[in-house]
């Protein structure tokens, strides 16, 4: 955690800058900082590489640029990090992108939470067990050089799970929390090799009704030892834990959420509804904060990368080693040991608009929760679009935006100013599935499992 002192700091060199500038007759900056409702703030986070863009804006000074004194903490989790939100203990926070839509809808906790920016684009992968791998490798089809060739479908796990089951043992998988990503990629890719990864229902919330393959919750930083533990066969998680489990020959990845969805959106930076409501000019210098950090994590062809692994390596953000942060941050991803593959769209954080937060990637999500039965009764195509304008603020981030290109901080092409806030259909999906997210039901009914129109889980 960085030291709570560090504002008092901030605050003084913020004081000294704005003086200088008064003196010079440069008055917009000190203008924007005499409009901050609040100036002092605590944001969280989960001990993951894609909170880069908040490591940055920190460590770059983005944030003292505008005014504002930053404390920023690693949570315990992620139900405690969204509670924290809630009640004010944190002012916002790194989010799976899936926490603002399910608290605003009522999956869990209830709470009107926002997001008006996307931290990145891929970043997770789905790692499975030495033996595990070793029972699916004989399914998987091979390259030239004998190395199994990517990607790699669940259709290859698919007969170990049926084993087990046949031995009476459960499959037992790990993922992060209900609402994530991490949840949703898994279950679509075990879904796309036909093994059902199970259903939520209003009286059974383990998600575990019909599954062949288990899934519950394990922390991120607890995943590889989970793994090794032999409580769990397989997970999907963000990085650095699936190279974790690489490194440390514990497993083997066997597909990125990349290869299942390419360019997929990964986390947001979440607050509350209300928050945002009474603090509109702090929360707009924040998003502002947050584009020119992702941006410097992008610029130059990725160039600043080995800094930024170095900064996430400290105790105090990610903390694991520079070696293990840098397999999957600088341009490759090592799936078994010894099979590192250029893979240099892995993280993205600022190319390919990864900023904006479009509706369309939160109907994605929305559409997700109700396949699963998160959502356990069908909704016409006007409430995911309702729900997803209510919790993504494309408006605030748009402001935010046209400030930094006034100020000559990002060029005009980095920003998608005309889009309506749905991407084109999208096709480069594992099961060649496309998805448009200005048709949600007729998406859903695409799905060989899943519930579509007006099924519910019984």
């Amino acid at each position: 955690m960085k030291s709570n002192t560090q504002p008092a700091r901030q605050r003084l060199k913020r004081s000294l800058a704005a003086l200088t500038l008064t003196l010079l007759g440069g008055l917009t900056s000190v203008q924007a900082v005499e409009d901050l409702e609040k100036d002092e703030l605590k944001f969280g986070f989960i001990k993951l590489t894609d909170m880069a863009p908040l490591a940055i804006a920190y460590e770059k000074g983005y944030f003292e640029d505008e005014g504002l004194y930053v404390t920023i903490e690693p949570q315990a989790n992620w139900k405690v990090l969204l509670d924290r939100v809630i009640d004010g203990e944190l002012d916002g926070a790194h989010m799976l992108a899936g926490q603002p839509l399910g608290a605003t809808i009522g999956f869990g906790t209830k709470a009107d939470i926002i997001t008006a920016f996307s931290m990145d684009l891929n970043g997770n992968a789905i790692t499975v067990s030495n033996d595990v791998w070793a029972e699916m490798k004989p399914n998987i089809p091979k390259q030239a050089d004998g190395k199994p060739m990517h990607p790699i479908k669940a259709d290859a796990l698919k007969p170990v799970v049926e084993k087990y089951k046949k031995e009476g043992k459960p499959f037992n998988m790990g993922m992060v929390f209900p609402v994530s990503t991490h949840n949703y990629e898994l279950r679509y890719w075990l879904a796309a090799g036909d093994i059902h990864p199970g259903y939520y229902s209003k009286t059974d919330i383990t998600g575990q009704v019909d599954a062949d393959a288990l899934l519950s919750v394990t922390p991120p930083p607890q995943m590889p030892a989970t793994l090794e533990a032999g409580t769990i066969y397989g997970y999907c998680v963000g990085e650095p834990w699936n190279q974790q489990a690489v490194m440390k020959g514990i497993g083997v990845a066997v597909v990125t959420d990349y290869e299942i969805w390419k360019n997929n959106p990964e986390k947001v930076f979440g607050v509350s509804a209300a928050w945002a409501k009474e603090n509109p000019n702090t929360h707009k210098a924040v998003i502002k904060a947050l584009i020119r950090a992702a941006k410097w994590l992008d610029e130059n062809d990725d160039a600043n990368r080995p800094e930024a692994v170095k900064i996430l390596s400290q105790s105090e953000y990610v903390g694991a080693d520079y070696d293990v942060i840098a397999n999957s941050m600088t341009g490759t991803f090592e799936y078994e040991k010894g099979d590192k593959r250029e893979l240099p769209d892995f993280n993205v954080f600022y190319r390919y608009y990864a900023t904006y937060p479009y509706y369309s990637d939160a109907i994605w999500y929305l559409t997700q929760m109700r396949r699963w039965g998160q959502i356990p009764d069908s909704k016409p195509d006007s409430w995911f679009h309702e729900m997803a304008k209510k919790v993504y603020r494309p408006d605030i981030y748009l402001a935010a935006a046209k400030e930094l290109l006034a100020e000559g901080k990002i060029d005009e092409k980095d920003i998608p100013w005309d889009t309506d806030g749905y991407r084109a259909p999208q096709t480069h999906f594992i099961d060649d599935i496309a998805f448009d997210g200005r048709e949600p039901n007729a998406y859903l009914e695409k799905f060989k499992i899943g519930l579509k129109g007006d099924d519910t889980v019984k």
